[in-house]
């Protein structure tokens, strides 16, 4: 009998809702990008426009992020998970309700409020995972959640393709499905959620295996500006920056490829398929490498920083993109791109979880969190601005900037937090 049958699973139950809750996410975030092609078209928006409309998703996010990180952290998983999804789910189906003669506002709105409920999703999951997982399996188990935003980035041109017409026949179904799918989950959370050392199917072995490294923690709450004074928060924020290029690729990649190479609706979801497979592989891959160097007796700052090297190194093809004039050498360095940032994305989440106790996870995730919005808010404004004046040399430095920003920032990443030393439930770091 393995050692995993012996101290019980149950943590994988509730891995297995972050995901299911991580790909409705994503799949509602992920059909305007799929469709932007076919939107524009049909209502008319400029580059500007759809720009305009991605950065009101952004800023509700960032917001989000601010706001929704700190209340989970003060209302608990269970309470803001549902309070996050049920948002997000409500304003994901409004898009269904937006007519063409307001179809930028009426857009940009539910954008917004999309963008709001959605800034909830990884700072209580990032927490749950804090809660379920010792640190050794913390990347491996965020690896597979985060892996979740591909399933979802997979399933919308599928579902897309086979449900809107070219012409924009029938546009609205697809955001109106993820209403069901909440539902479904929010069900299941309810039923299913308690932290693991008062849940009855949790066995004292795997309740000794989920707490073996971590510290006993108070219920006291840490005030917001406690976690923002440190620079441990800032040098999670700054490894943040890099969802601009994430976001790149989600709400602009579709736009790309349709421009450049005449990808349309019906046949986006081939090119989707390869580039955010690729993503998922990463995404498992870099959660379990840094594992590994963990178990190999590497220290946790040493295992997540070399990993993080690692990724950077694989992402910096993806600079040559844009200067390709083959469709599928173009749609592979794309994915290699994808794969190296969910790789990196599943060790820069399990940053703070390592550095911070759990009952402030979701706050230091949160403050990420807005960081990386406020820099797709940067990256969406001048590439939009650049598109409509100089036309498709714009995706140059796209692609430029997305191959060479992650060495970068991780350079400066070292220089804030030399040392990911740990800190107790009163922020005081812990030595030895």
């Amino acid at each position: 009998m393995s050692k995993t049958n012996k101290i019980g699973n149950y943590r994988y139950r509730i891995l297995a809702l972050l995901m299911f809750a991580t790909t409705i996410n994503y799949f509602d975030r992920s059909i305007i990008g799929v469709m932007a092609p076919t939107l524009e078209k049909m209502f008319g928006w400029t580059n500007t426009d759809y720009a305009n409309i991605m950065i009101s998703f952004k800023v509700a996010y960032a917001i989000g992020m601010l706001s929704m990180g700190g209340l989970i952290d003060r209302l608990g998983t269970k309470k803001g998970y549902v309070l996050s999804i049920g948002l997000w789910s409500v304003f994901g189906m409004l898009h269904a309700a937006v007519r063409p003669g307001f179809s930028v506002i009426g857009f940009a709105a539910a954008r917004f409020g999309l963008g709001f409920g959605e800034s909830g999703n990884f700072p209580a999951a990032i927490k749950t995972t804090a809660e379920w997982f010792p640190k050794k399996d913390r990347a491996f188990a965020t690896g597979l959640f985060n892996a979740a935003t591909s399933i979802g980035a997979i399933a919308a041109p599928f579902v897309i393709g086979w449900i809107v017409h070219e012409n924009g026949k029938n546009w609205q179904i697809p955001f109106l499905i993820t209403g069901v799918l909440s539902a479904i989950w929010v069900f299941l959370w309810l039923r299913t959620y308690k932290k693991p050392e008062a849940h009855p199917k949790v066995s004292k072995e795997e309740l000794a295996y989920i707490q073996e490294d971590s510290e006993a923690e108070n219920e006291e709450k840490l005030p917001w500006k406690a976690v923002a004074g440190k620079r441990q928060t800032w040098a999670f924020a700054l490894a943040k920056v890099t969802d601009a290029v994430w976001w790149f690729y989600l709400f602009w990649g579709a736009k790309f490829l349709a421009e450049t190479f005449d990808v349309n609706i019906k046949n986006i979801a081939l090119p989707f398929f390869v580039i955010y497979i690729l993503a998922d592989g990463g995404s498992i891959l870099g959660g379990y490498l840094s594992g590994v160097f963990i178990r190999k007796g590497w220290s946790v700052n040493k295992a997540r920083k070399i990993t993080l090297l690692i990724c950077g190194l694989i992402i910096l093809p993806v600079a040559f993109v844009a200067i390709t004039d083959n469709k599928w050498l173009a749609i592979c360095l794309m994915g290699l791109g994808a794969a190296g940032h969910q790789a990196w994305s599943a060790n820069i989440f399990t940053l703070a979880s390592d550095v911070f106790p759990k009952k402030a996870t979701a706050s230091v995730v949160g403050i990420g969190g807005m960081v990386g919005a406020v820099a797709g808010i940067v990256a969406d404004f001048a590439l939009g601005s650049v598109l409509d004046q100089a036309g498709n040399t714009g995706y140059f430095w796209a692609f430029l900037i997305a191959g060479s920003s992650y060495l970068i920032i991780l350079g400066f990443v070292h220089l804030i937090m030399p040392k990911m030393t740990p800190m107790d439930e009163n922020l005081n770091l812990i030595e030895g």
